[in-house]
């Protein structure tokens, strides 16, 4: 009852009309971001946390809930009608979809695309109202040996998960935790890789990072690609906005599945949505199979109703694991943490009691921005596949000269544009040899508190290294993380063979 009755404070809290207006905006820019290939939510977080520094922290976590939820939707319909997916969480939804629109059938797919997002999405945030608190009061039993574990576990279990091999992914890890050292030791005092420039003090600033990493990194990529590939064909989409009866009845299934399937996987650190949303294209997949008459390969509508459903619960719940937790289980999910710490707030435990009005103004606000999503996608997603046909050199120097300008209008340091063009030189340079970027996140943001963890455990142990182990807590998560680790190198191991296998067999 005591949730129940926070979320209705926080409904009126967000039912203002200025409030509404930053949900209505956070909305739009969302998706308009989203929509373009190769940007998507995380991207839209980042562009536009420079911009919110002027709103009070209520106004700017609602308008970040509208950014994140639209964020996915649009990754959604440029996979669907152009066949380039925003993100790569967008990927198991675009198999089916652009079957679908290729097949007359793009309103139907990106309908049943914008209703499972707000099936995912809802259900995943009342999961949150009900649970976060909960999972907050199971923090508290955390001490510094927990939390060291519990961002190893972050570490591994996503520079595991989001890229081809393991070895790159602790190589991006490892670029994030040596950008986290720079600046003052908070324990002794001394500096540490600032070469001696007193603005590098204080570190590098998050905002830079996340800008410099997705947004310049991309633009950059996206040039040095110009003219090495024919540009995908936009389809128009035509035809009835809403389902059939009996689309409807093959859908609603499959939204219900992923949305199950999506709902645990925010909440472990697998680095992001891909994880779920193909396992629920699999999902489906192999259930169609078993009935006469399966549309899969053709544009089945559980194709694209199931993976977008899990995107989303996927996307909600990991909320409420940075909200309780302090634990961000994706690359989105590092960047709302790093608007936090913008606002001298940090997610766990203690931000339920400290920062109880701003936690369930933002739980009210995912509610509200779905509705609002839901009336914005609906009618007008064709439109928005009008930004496809947007010239792409326009297009992303446009964004170099928003993300510059926002950098600068932060700081004021002429540093800070330095260093952000170094970054996205690095994202390029990672992009280009296969390297994942959401492990470098996850090092800079979680880098801090493992080592300031660490050092506690060990000055509370005298230097016993036992301490890291000796709790139920801690021993648990290192055996889970072992034992994930050893199964995702067996699968991969098992892949392998098959393929050279299959390679034997061919030759």
């Amino acid at each position: 009852m005591d949730s129940l009755s926070n979320l209705g404070d926080g409904f009126l809290t967000v039912l203002t009309p200025m409030n509404m207006l930053w949900v209505f905006v956070g909305a739009l820019l969302g998706t308009a971001v989203g929509v373009l290939p190769g940007l998507g939510s995380a991207m839209a977080v980042a562009l536009l946390l420079p911009v919110t520094f002027s709103l009070d922290p209520i106004g700017a976590f609602i308008m970040f809930a509208g950014v994140l939820f639209g964020g996915l939707f649009g990754d959604s319909i440029s996979g669907i009608l152009m066949n380039t997916p925003g993100n790569s969480t967008a990927i198991a939804g675009t198999i089916e979809g652009h079957k679908m629109a290729q097949s007359g059938r793009a309103a139907q797919a990106l309908a049943a695309s914008a209703i499972a997002s707000f099936v995912g999405g809802t259900v995943a945030s009342l999961l949150v109202v009900f649970f976060a608190p909960s999972l907050a009061r199971l923090a508290t039993l955390f001490g510094p040996a927990e939390y060291l574990a519990l961002a190893v576990f972050a570490f591994v279990a996503i520079s595991a998960v989001v890229g081809e091999s393991i070895l790159r992914g602790l190589t991006s890890l490892a670029i994030g935790l040596a950008i986290a050292l720079v600046g003052i030791d908070g324990m002794s005092g001394a500096s540490r890789f600032t070469a001696g420039m007193p603005e590098l003090f204080d570190g590098i600033n998050i905002v830079v990072i996340t800008v410099g990493l997705l947004a310049l990194g991309e633009v950059i990529t996206v040039a040095a690609r110009r003219g090495t590939s024919e540009e995908a064909k936009l389809i128009t989409s035509t035809g009835r906005l809403w389902l059939s009866r009996r689309e409807f009845r093959l859908a609603l299934p499959a939204w219900l599945r992923g949305t199950a399937i999506g709902v645990p996987f925010g909440i472990i650190p697998v680095g992001g949505s891909e994880v779920p949303t193909f396992l629920s294209y699999g999902t489906e997949r192999r259930l169609a199979s078993r009935k006469p008459g399966s549309m899969f390969g053709k544009g089945a509508i559980q194709g694209v109703a199931g993976p977008e459903a899990a995107g989303n619960a996927t996307a909600g719940t990991a909320m409420g694991a940075l909200l309780a937790l302090g634990l961000p289980t994706s690359a989105t999910a590092a960047v709302m943490l790093a608007a936090f710490r913008q606002y001298g707030l940090q997610p766990g435990p203690l931000l339920f009691e400290r920062a109880s009005e701003l936690v369930w103004a933002l739980l009210a606000s995912f509610f509200i921005g779905m509705v609002v999503l839901l009336i914005l996608n609906l009618p007008f997603a064709p439109l928005w596949a009008k930004l496809l046909k947007v010239p792409r050199h326009y297009l992303y120097a446009g964004i170099t000269v928003f993300a510059m300008l926002g950098i600068f209008a932060t700081s004021s340091k002429v540093l800070d544009l330095v260093l952000v063009l170094a970054i996205g030189l690095l994202g390029f340079a990672m992009r280009r040899y296969g390297l994942p970027v959401a492990p470098v996140l996850i090092g800079v943001i979680l880098g801090p508190l493992a080592e300031t963890e660490f050092r506690r455990t060990m000055a509370v142990s005298e230097g016993d290294p036992l301490a890291l182990v000796s709790s139920p807590i801690s021993a648990t998560l290192y055996i889970v993380l072992a034992l994930g680790v050893a199964g995702l190198l067996i699968q991969r191991a098992r892949t392998a063979r098959a393929q050279r296998a299959a390679l034997e067999t061919a030759a």
